[in-house]
């Protein structure tokens, strides 16, 4: 690594970023347009505790969720998650990580969001935040459609380590200087990676974990 290498502070969004939880709010409008059914919400809610636990194998549920989508225009799914971002995300945006990542802005650090959500909402949310870069699960599109799969490794566990660690490549940033902000356990690989690690709002396992190792947990709210 250079001398010259950057920081980076890396964040994810749900429940870290942003207090909720962005599918949650996805599917919560599609059951307001009458799309879904509660059959669906409570199969959602399922794996929200599963992900909770960090108990949940996240590639199937991924894979099942690009399928359900299948065939719909990307331009309509960008739509759609424009208006979920409007109206339910907005008012969900943490001010104490806002300060957070102004922080590090002003420390000449570069602002990277990572997340295992889509870059549908996440798109906005990087431009609503004006940070610098974000680093996402992509679904497969050919032709303007989604065509019911998704690019792998998913931005998940182990994978946002080969994602965070590809942009670091490419851009020069250093690591073991950085930072990473997120609240779930399934996450411990990237805290592993970086220097600072910033425990947010904490799921049972991550705050247990943190505890053991003696890391400091920050609550982020409204």
């Amino acid at each position: 690594m250079k001398t010259d290498a950057q920081i980076a502070a890396f964040f994810d969004v749900d429940r870290t970023l942003v207090l909720g939880h962005t599918g949650r709010m996805y599917f919560r409008h599609l059951q307001e347009r009458g799309d879904v059914g509660w059959l669906a919400l409570v199969r959602l809610t399922s794996v929200m505790v599963r992900y909770k636990f960090a108990l949940i194998d996240m590639d199937r549920v991924m894979k099942q969720a690009a399928e359900e989508v299948e065939g719909m225009p990307e331009s309509q799914m960008a739509d759609i998650c424009l208006t979920v971002f409007n109206q339910q995300v907005i008012p969900q945006i943490s001010q104490a990580a806002v300060e957070a990542l102004e922080g590090h802005r002003k420390q000449g650090h570069k602002i990277v969001l990572l997340t295992a959500s889509t870059p549908y909402i996440i798109e906005p949310l990087s431009k609503f935040l004006n940070c610098d870069d974000f680093l996402c699960t992509h679904l497969t599109v050919s032709d303007g459609t989604l065509s019911g799969d998704y690019v792998r490794p998913m931005c998940y566990g182990d994978g946002k380590c080969h994602w965070a660690g590809e942009y670091a490549k490419k851009h020069n940033i250093d690591l073991s200087k950085s930072y990473f902000y997120t609240d779930s356990y399934t996450d411990l690989p990237m805290l592993e990676v970086v220097g600072h690690k910033r425990v947010v709002n904490p799921d049972p396992r991550l705050r247990l974990h943190a505890f053991r190792r003696q890391w400091p947990v920050l609550q982020f709210n409204r």
